[in-house]
């Protein structure tokens, strides 16, 4: 019994000093739900990537590790490409084809595929590089029992964080200061985490991040210039098709 205390309350202090910056993103993520971006996708996406920190801690168990936390830390260009993608083409999403994209994800696997939940779940693997420091030693010295009481406790606490921060942003104040400056300092806030992650890891050097950004500026610029054609190309067709009605 003393053990299995012992084990909880581990598991609770190591997810609760490690994830407290998740409040934060959590947060926003919640503030940013709109017809497209649906609450379910924020909460999958933060198990599945949260269920990769996992995995990728779980050799510290075995007394070995997987990926040098530099190869981790360059998942901080994720988040920093999306952030680019918002500040480049704010609020660029095509209204006639939200319809489409939420009728896709109308199923829970729909919702498990959907890019929102895969991007959700890069941002928490790429926020987590340091949980990799706290979870592997903390795993090399379980034994299995309290392996799997740490994990549970893990587990459990990520649905709390999503429910915390969800009925945070339900309060009205609260909610209303996070729509009106969201769009704004989101995108900042991504690039800024990201490149953290990056500098943090040691995966890349600063003047070689410099670089990475500007590459990234312009495949952001180029990507989406395609979508903004086909959006043009929806209007005309739709204006052909009325006048000729």
């Amino acid at each position: 019994m003393t053990e299995m205390f012992t084990a909880l309350s581990t598991g609770l202090t190591a997810f609760t000093v490690t994830n407290l910056d998740d409040l934060v993103l959590l947060t926003l993520f919640f503030s940013q739900v709109n017809a497209s971006f649906r609450r379910r996708h924020i909460v999958i996406g933060q198990y599945l990537g949260f269920c990769v920190l996992l995995l990728v801690s779980l050799p510290g168990f075995l007394g070995a590790s997987v990926l040098p936390r530099s190869w981790i830390g360059l998942l901080g260009l994720i988040p920093v490409a999306i952030g680019l993608s918002k500040l480049v083409n704010p609020d660029n999403d095509a209204e006639e084809e939200q319809p489409d994209l939420f009728a896709s994800q109308s199923s829970p696997l729909g919702s498990f595929l959907s890019p929102y939940t895969y991007g959700v779940a890069a941002i928490t693997v790429a926020n987590g590089t340091d949980n990799l420091g706290i979870y592997m030693p903390l795993f090399a010295t379980c034994t299995l029992e309290r392996l799997l009481a740490i994990v549970s406790v893990f587990l459990l606490l990520v649905g709390v964080w999503c429910y915390v921060t969800y009925k945070l942003t339900q309060q009205q104040a609260i909610a209303q200061m996070l729509t009106r400056v969201g769009n704004q300092f989101i995108p900042f806030i991504l690039i800024g985490l990201g490149t953290f992650i990056v500098l943090d890891s040691s995966a890349l050097h600063p003047v070689a991040l410099a670089i990475s950004g500007l590459c990234l500026t312009g495949l952001v610029k180029k990507y989406n210039s395609p979508n903004l054609d086909r959006a043009s190309i929806h209007r005309i067709e739709a204006v052909d098709s009325t006048s000729s009605s």
